[in-house]
């Protein structure tokens, strides 16, 4: 078990080190997205929390290759994320759809919509 709780606690850093990775207004949003998410997750049963840990882990990976794929490339250019296919969607319940909808109307709103203060002290 305790194996276990350090490979979440391992995997929920990583991800939160690729969020720095992102533009603020994602890296906010992201952020606040993956704390929530590793919360509720928390009591879940073995056989969730294997898919749980497998699908983190390769929202992981993606980040890890867009990361690099973006240090080559200039900002204007960068994507994020990938396409949810209708097998994945097909397994989501309807909290999960909702949640999903949620994230994209978050996601989609103007970046000039957040109120984030860089460490330069500039509002962005």
């Amino acid at each position: 078990m305790t194996s276990h709780v350090s490979q979440v606690r391992a995997l929920y850093r990583k991800i939160l080190l690729l969020h720095r990775t992102l533009p603020l207004h994602l890296k906010a949003l992201g952020d606040q997205y993956v704390k929530d998410e590793f919360r509720r997750h928390k009591n879940v049963g073995q056989s969730e929390a294997k898919l749980f840990m497998k699908e983190w882990e390769g929202y992981a990976a993606m980040l890890w290759e867009q990361a690099k794929h973006g240090i080559q490339h200039s900002e204007a250019t960068r994507s994020y994320g990938v396409p949810l296919t209708q097998d994945k969607l097909d397994c989501f319940n309807e909290e999960q759809i909702g949640q999903l909808h949620e994230l994209m109307r978050e996601t989609t709103k103007s970046k000039m919509q957040f109120d984030i203060v860089e460490e330069t002290g500039q509002k962005r």
